[in-house]
């Protein structure tokens, strides 16, 4: 099938891996070795950068933070909790590091990414109670972290996305910590895979549907993850949650050409519906992942945007240089 892919995007195209979750130890080590590449070139100046061990979830094993705390962060910072996305099987604080560093520097804020353990050794809820357990952290730690408890915001892309989603219903379900804001940039929440873009978009560049079936398959512990996927949490796949009220304010991004697109645009619809404030932005000539191409112009948007939303969300006057 041809997609009207935005020109500066386009020539990337030829470039690009297959784009396969298959073999999840060959797609784990590519992703590491590529975030190892540019480890160089990643910009540290100005934060503070620590590995640190929180207590597990549930009597769960611990869980490794990587906490990026900006030299221009005030006494009570806001906190940004970076969730890294992949497929729920992909990724980690490594592959997050240029992402967690820059929101860090260009908010001038505390920025915590989460080592949440993978599928399919660990399919749901391991992922989600890994990030839960780094929330009760921030709140239980927070006099001797100096950050502001009623400032934090969730935030992740693509599976990320998901689990920030899963999150704000887990912890509001719970009487958990507050988020006061969820950052849902490309978000998977569906397993069920039946939207239009989903049973359109069978051969994008980087996710197309294959992908995201086996991406359900792992992370529901080999479930079908299709419309008779069963009694599916919506904690795992939020889109299957039908009380949506009194979930903090929310960021929703989609791109034009992506299985994961409707997906995104309904649970935006539900939360509005659910009288949630919500601002969706969905970007032309694009697909899953195409931010990687850092000099195009839609990215760069996606970029500024991106702090935009978050330093007004977390009361930020003066976000930085991005």
């Amino acid at each position: 099938m041809d997609y009207a892919i935005d020109p500066e995007l386009a020539p990337i195209l030829s470039f690009l891996p297959e784009g396969t979750i298959e073999d999840v130890g060959a797609a784990r080590a590519m992703l590491e070795s590529l975030a190892d590449m540019g480890a160089g070139t990643v910009d540290e100046s100005g934060i503070d950068i620590e590995d640190v061990a929180v207590p597990g979830y549930l009597g769960s094993p611990d869980v490794t933070v990587r906490v990026y705390r900006s030299h221009q962060a005030p006494t009570l910072s806001p906190v940004v909790l970076n969730i890294h996305g992949g497929g729920f099987a992909l990724g980690s604080v490594n592959t997050e590091h240029a992402v967690s560093a820059h929101l860090a520097k260009a908010l001038g804020i505390v920025v915590v990414s989460v080592e949440y353990r993978l599928a399919p050794e660990h399919p749901f809820p391991a992922g989600l109670h890994d990030c839960y357990a780094a929330l009760l952290w921030l709140h239980a730690q927070a006099d001797t972290l100096g950050i502001d408890t009623a400032r934090i915001a969730v935030c992740g892309q693509s599976a990320g996305g998901g689990l920030s989603a899963a999150l704000a219903l887990y912890s509001r379900d719970n009487h958990g910590p507050a988020i006061c804001f969820q950052y849902l940039g490309i978000p998977e929440l569906d397993d069920r895979l039946e939207t239009h873009s989903m049973q359109t978009f069978v051969d994008t560049p980087l996710w197309h549907r294959r992908n995201a079936v086996l991406s359900w398959q792992y992370y529901l512990g080999g479930a079908d993850g299709g419309a008779d996927g069963g009694d599916v949490s919506p904690y795992a796949a939020p889109a299957r949650a039908t009380d949506l009220a009194g979930l903090p304010s929310a960021y929703v991004s989609v791109m034009e050409f992506d299985p994961l697109r409707d997906e995104g645009i309904h649970y935006a619809l539900a939360l509005l519906a659910a009288g949630v404030a919500v601002e969706l932005h969905a970007y032309p000539g694009t697909f899953h992942g195409s931010a990687i191409v850092a000099t195009a112009e839609v990215s760069k948007r996606m970029h500024r945007e991106q702090i935009a939303v978050l330093a007004k969300a977390l009361g930020v006057t003066d976000p930085g240089r991005a």
